[in-house]
């Protein structure tokens, strides 16, 4: 499949193993995830890099290579649990911040056609992405623009 904004192929990436239990060498106890992802989060990682912690530093020096199949929950559903939940979804807010990095750039270079391309297509998949969250994760009424952006990466 060709990605969205380019007639280019993307190159396929590893694929995760398909055992639905956990390793043996990694029988740490899920409430002790669970106590170092709400951890984490108070610390200000996001659930992507709460992940990458777990899977390198691990729990008291054992490493946990899936959260989902320790636990049965996904990172982001034992933050909710336990009300340390972002208030924005992370791919979003990562929308976010490269599409104010970009206008901040383009207003400053006016002639940089190639970035003003890359931030309307930026801001295109924010809108969508939106659209999607609107509801559930969203308010109803929410809008996007650059200054909304700004106001909750700010905030």
């Amino acid at each position: 499949m060709a990605r969205m904004h380019t007639r280019r192929r993307g190159s396929s990436g590893s694929d995760r193993p398909v055992a639905d239990d956990p390793p043996e060498w990694s029988d740490v106890d899920p409430d002790d995830i669970e106590a170092r992802v709400v951890e984490l989060a108070e610390q200000g990682h996001d659930p992507s890099g709460i992940g990458l912690k777990l899977r390198d530093e691990g729990v008291k020096g054992v490493p946990v290579p899936d959260v989902k199949a320790a636990t049965g929950k996904k990172v982001t559903e034992i933050l909710e649990d336990n009300d340390a939940a972002p208030e924005i979804p992370e791919d979003l807010r990562n929308l976010m911040e490269r599409a104010v990095r970009l206008r901040r750039h383009v207003e400053e270079n006016g002639q940089d056609m190639q970035n003003k391309r890359a931030m309307q297509n930026t801001e295109a998949k924010i809108r969508r992405l939106v659209d999607y969250y609107r509801g559930d994760e969203l308010d109803e009424d929410f809008v996007y623009t650059y200054d909304t952006a700004v106001d909750i990466l700010e905030g």
